[in-house]
């Protein structure tokens, strides 16, 4: 069996970015989240046919152009749940994020949703934005994922440079995810590492040719693949022996 090359000294991340929803905290009914991507995958579909009309006209790079984002912003509107009655944090992830502060290494939140009058309250809600030095939600970009301008922003937005030598993860659930990752790479000119966790964003991965080994089933699996990656056990540990068949 071949070593995991996640859990390589030199491949120890420095740099560690997550999706939010479906990754740090789960909706208590999984059908509100399947229609919540739903929705944003047809917002991202709409998004590109009206840019394609629009090249003439407009800089699809630019930062600065405040997105309408009507479809969010009605979500929002008819939400009558507090976050609390509507998501449950993960405890195995806040276990992970535990774990790499501990390491000293750098984090960061990137969402599609909306942060005003949502994403800021699941932070603070669920007490997870001590953990990040940057949160970055889609009124903060002109696209989202899988664009990859909000892992961008999120990158440049960390209060330090970016060094050569920092290894980047990029954790999410969706397939978008996978793709805003890879993307992301292109812009900055350095490898961003996606982190498949669950089966949507297997899917992503393995469409785009992505080790085996940076697909996590659970979060069980990636908090396993991160306490071996810093050494907290050894990898023959029977912890170890138990790991799904695609991070192998």
């Amino acid at each position: 069996m071949g070593a995991d090359p996640l859990a390589d000294n030199v491949n120890r991340p420095t740099i560690v970015l997550f999706d939010l929803d479906g990754t740090l905290v789960h909706h208590i009914n999984p059908r509100v989240l399947q229609m919540l991507e739903f929705l944003d995958d047809c917002s991202h579909r709409g998004g590109r046919l009206v840019a394609r009309f629009r090249l003439a006209r407009r800089n699809l790079t630019a930062p600065n152009h405040s997105p309408k984002l009507l479809v969010h912003r009605a979500i929002h509107k008819v939400r009558r749940k507090s976050v609390e009655q509507m998501l449950e944090p993960c405890g195995t992830m806040r276990s992970v994020l535990e774990t790499l502060k501990a390491e000293g290494v750098t984090l960061g939140v990137v969402s599609n949703g909306l942060g005003r009058g949502y994403g800021h309250d699941v932070l603070q809600t669920f007490d997870l934005r001590k953990y990040f030095s940057a949160a970055i939600f889609r009124e903060d970009v002109s696209r989202g994922k899988p664009w990859p301008d909000s892992i961008v922003a999120a990158l440049h937005g960390l209060g330090r440079d970016l060094r050569r030598n920092d290894v980047i993860w990029y954790v999410g659930d969706q397939s978008k995810d996978i793709g805003a990752a890879l993307a992301a790479s292109q812009v900055i000119g350095q490898t961003i590492r996606p982190i498949a966790l669950g089966a949507r964003a297997a899917l992503g991965a393995v469409e785009s040719r992505l080790s085996p080994s940076q697909i996590m089933w659970t979060p069980a699996d990636f908090e396993r693949t991160v306490q071996q990656t810093f050494d907290l056990y050894p990898a023959d540990s029977p912890l170890m022996l138990h790991l799904s068949a695609p991070q192998l």
